[in-house]
């Protein structure tokens, strides 16, 4: 069977090529078997550290005076059940502020003084605090919040999350350890249920707060405010250096800045905070681009600082991997490129045999994926959590695999952009089950065709290299060709299907 197009410019076909091709391919996968590793270390160390449950030093005779900020930025769908979430907290009135920090230009603004006023006269002391200047997004609205606010802590929640009666009853008590600078809870999901999308979105987003935080924080190592759900010492937040916009990423910033200065953090899994996930591919995409270009953003300003600290070494190495480890997009993505170079060269030079390490080095990787998150899931959601997961492992894998385009452009901006960037907020539409719809609703993310139109090509050239594979007798790597494939086939339809389309 032959395919057209196999071939390559004259001058380029020598063996030098080839091997060229073949160690980088085998580098990257080494890497990315490296970043796998990691994802033990984490599994060891939450299971090493695991009743290490941390408790409050004491009880506060009287509860000290905490204010609650919730950033807000045309959220018309959530905001009502935000605020009326919020001022539902057990905690005593007269040591309870909320603040509405609302930068928005539509009709949410509305909306938050209708609702700040109705609550308001029935006791409950909270202000709205709008800005016409949105400097520095949401950093910015909760700087200017935090010099007007009452309160010796401060609670954050973004629009999506709807905190409990008993949040601060369960948190502020860590408080009577002078050390301790930030509380952070779990988040849960609202709709974890809606789709293929949202279920997979929850098994990542499980994996991170059940196993790397719990790992990293009973393990000493450095772990993040994750933006919300979590409650600051107020002292923290100011020794560090305050709230600062020049990421995207401003509660990872501020987090390393804050433990860089010594300052303890906690996290309760225990306690979980519901949120409402993303319930189509553009706002996922819209969340994971802000979230990555942060992180490198946050590595570009705080790595250096962090590898010179006067900290442990194995804290320095975790540190490493967190601020770095959104690299792996990029490494991903060439090693798509790569895919058909690496098999050509194989069948040229006859070491098809050399399909086995591939396959060696796939196996150790989707293990330590399988692995890690059916580990989270056990502990959330016991044998039967755990059980359900594994049928979702290789969607997981797929939709990791099929993001690497977008969130590729995001490591590239984050590590060579300047200034932190516009924060686009990801869009909420207030759905919690399957008979909800967000068509026909306002915010949709306007998706550029480039990125959609390469994920696509992708998905095809995966197609083609599967065919090649069989043709060339290479069976052992279909199945990891066959994960990109079904990976960049995916977010590239529901991108395109799901979203409104710009040339810009």
């Amino acid at each position: 069977m032959k395919y057209p197009f196999v071939g390559l410019p004259v001058g380029l076909e020598g063996p030098w090529l080839g091997k060229v091709c073949l160690i980088a391919y085998f580098a990257i996968l080494l890497i990315l078997c490296g970043y796998g590793f990691h994802r033990y270390l984490m599994v060891f160390l939450y299971y090493r550290h695991k009743k290490k449950v941390p408790k409050p030093k004491s009880a506060f005779p009287d509860r000290p005076p905490v204010t609650v900020q919730l950033p807000i930025f045309n959220e018309l769908y959530v905001v009502e059940r935000l605020i009326d979430a919020t001022c539902r907290i057990d905690y005593p009135k007269d040591r309870l502020e909320i603040q509405v920090l609302d930068d928005s230009t539509d009709e949410t603004r509305e909306i938050c003084r209708r609702k700040v006023e109705e609550w308001s006269a029935k006791g409950v002391d909270i202000v709205h605090i709008h800005r016409a200047d949105r400097t520095g997004y949401k950093a910015g609205a909760l700087d200017n919040g935090m010099k007007l606010m009452k309160g010796r802590f401060v609670a954050v929640f973004d629009a999506d999350f709807l905190p409990t009666p008993d949040f601060l009853a369960r948190t502020v008590d860590f408080f009577t350890d002078d050390r301790i600078g930030m509380v952070q809870t779990r988040w849960g999901h609202l709709n974890r249920d809606y789709s293929m999308l949202t279920e997979v979105q929850s098994i990542l987003l499980d994996g991170h707060f059940i196993m790397e935080h719990c790992a990293r924080n009973r393990s000493g190592r450095f772990f993040n405010f994750s933006g919300t759900a979590g409650i600051w010492r107020r002292e923290a937040i100011e020794t560090a250096g305050g709230w600062q916009h020049d990421t995207l990423t401003e509660d990872l910033d501020l987090s390393f800045r804050s433990q860089l200065a010594r300052w303890k953090f906690v996290f309760l899994p225990e306690i979980e905070t519901p949120a409402e996930l993303p319930v189509e591919m553009n706002g996922f995409k819209s969340q994971q681009h802000r979230w990555v270009k942060g992180s490198m953003q946050t590595s570009r300003k705080l790595l250096w600082k962090v590898l010179r600290a006067d900290i442990p070494l194995a804290v320095k190495a975790e540190a490493f991997v967190h601020l770095t480890g959104n690299t792996a997009y990029l490494m991903m993505l060439i090693l798509s490129l790569l895919m058909f170079p690496v098999a050509y060269f194989r069948s040229q030079m006859h070491v098809e045999k050399s399909v086995w390490l591939d396959l060696g080095v796939f196996t150790l990787a989707t293990i330590s994926v399988c692995f890690f998150y059916i580990c989270s899931q056990r502990e959330i959601h016991g044998l039967r959590g755990s059980l359900k997961t594994a049928l979702y492992v290789p969607m997981l894998l797929s939709l990791g695999i099929g993001m690497c385009v977008s969130n590729t452009r995001a490591v590239l901006e984050g590590l060579f952009s300047r200034g932190g960037g516009e924060f686009v907020r990801t869009p909420k539409y207030a759905i919690a089950d399957r008979k909800q719809t967000f068509s026909g609703k306002k915010y949709k993310v306007t998706m550029r065709l480039l990125v959609p139109a390469l994920e696509l090509f992708l998905g095809l050239w995966f197609a083609w290299i599967i065919a090649f594979s069989i043709s060339k007798g290479m069976y052992f790597a279909i199945p990891f060709q066959a994960l990109f494939m079904v990976g960049f086939l995916y977010v590239a339809f529901l991108s395109i299907f799901q979203g409104r389309l710009t040339t810009r």
